[in-house]
């Protein structure tokens, strides 16, 4: 089944700022809030389809992926886009836009599931792993539970995680919901801990972590893997991984978005004779065919030989700038060559307008 425009679902035209935005999936989060309709499928699931909307168009980032390549612009981008979420990780996320957070008020009020905090690391991919994507296997210090801590209901607001005041107004009444200051809203405290464990029964340890990087991926990007950061107190929701793109340089091939440029250097006697040459790809290498009479800032482009589109939208292309080699050195023979030739009316340079045109878009293309 296809989805929602996320537009559609929170009711905001594609121009709302952020404040409108907020506005909406506040509205809608409390009409659907399963306090408020306890056992109904339909109200959870629009619940959470508000949610994963907000999520998107609340990060500028996301926002603007979505904008241009609509869902599969933000699929697999971690967060609710990804998909997988569940009930606590909305509540987690985004409770605090209500203030008292969602169950007061609702009924009773819940215990908000303390987060983990993020892990951020650096990993260096090369040219091969970026074109094809990777499975990575690395190695991170995080903090998980201690073995044998205990926990149990928080004595201050017995395991509500809210505490409620009662405040006599003019009006009367009023009953306010506030986060409980002994436990920040867990609902929980630390009956008993292993002595290698901190004030929250957590110990840093080392564990092996596999992540799925997809190609396409470039310098500087950064990726969210949810779940996969230290583990929360109390047996709470897990931070996010937050993993930062290095590239390797390749010796051959430079990297310009999704298109790849590789320099060919040929001989004065190939440039006007024409010639076969071999070109290096990511993954192998190319023949190509020199015409005669090639010029020196000739581009050959190999269509769809580039690196493939993070969403994607097909592949780049390897272009092959060629550069006609001037010798440095000649012997008596070769100058003598050359001396024969110098006045030849063919080694007169006679550019064309077809060859100036290419130039200007040359000039034009890498201004």
């Amino acid at each position: 089944m296809a989805k929602r425009d996320y537009y559609e679902i929170l009711g905001v035209d594609r121009k709302a700022d952020e404040a409108e935005i907020k506005k909406a999936y506040r509205k809608l989060a409390i009409k659907y809030h399963p306090d408020k309709n306890p056992g109904d499928k339909k109200a959870e699931e629009m619940f959470k389809e508000a949610a994963e909307a907000y999520d998107v168009l609340s990060d500028s980032e996301k926002k603007a992926k979505y904008d241009r390549f609509g869902h599969e612009g933000v699929r697999g981008a971690g967060g609710f886009s990804g998909g997988g979420f569940d009930m606590e990780d909305i509540f987690s996320q985004f409770g605090d836009i209500f203030g008292g957070g969602f169950g007061g008020g609702f009924g009773g009020g819940r215990s908000r599931q303390v987060k983990g905090s993020n892990l951020r690391i650096k990993v260096k991919l090369t040219l091969e792993e970026i074109a094809k994507g990777v499975t990575k296997k690395i190695k991170v210090f995080k903090l998980v539970p201690s073995d044998g801590v205990q926990f149990g209901d928080c004595p201050t607001c017995q395991g509500m995680g809210q505490v409620r005041r009662i405040t006599n107004t003019i009006l009367g009444q009023m009953a306010t919901s506030s986060t409980c200051p002994a436990c920040h809203g867990s609902g929980k405290r630390i009956t008993s801990k292993p002595k290698d464990s901190d004030d929250s029964g957590m110990r840093r340890e080392e564990e092996l972590i596999s992540i799925d990087i997809p190609s396409g991926v470039e310098e500087g990007m950064q990726l969210k893997f949810t779940g996969k950061g230290n583990a929360a107190p109390f047996g709470g929701i897990p931070g996010d991984l937050m993993v930062q793109i290095e590239e390797e340089e390749h010796p051959d091939l430079k990297r310009n978005g999704r298109n790849l440029h590789y320099d060919l250097y040929i001989n004065f006697a190939d440039a006007a004779l024409g010639c076969n040459a071999e070109v290096p790809l990511v993954d192998g290498r190319a023949k190509i065919k020199i015409d005669p009479g090639t010029q020196s800032g000739r581009i050959v482009r190999l269509k769809g030989k580039g690196l493939p589109s993070l969403e994607g939208y097909g592949a780049g292309d390897l272009l092959v700038n060629i550069s006609v080699w001037t010798p440095q050195k000649l012997s008596s023979r070769e100058k003598e060559l050359l001396e024969e030739l110098r006045d030849s009316e063919n080694f007169a340079p006679k550019p064309t307008d077809k060859d100036k045109g290419f130039f200007q878009k040359v000039k034009e293309m890498f201004s």
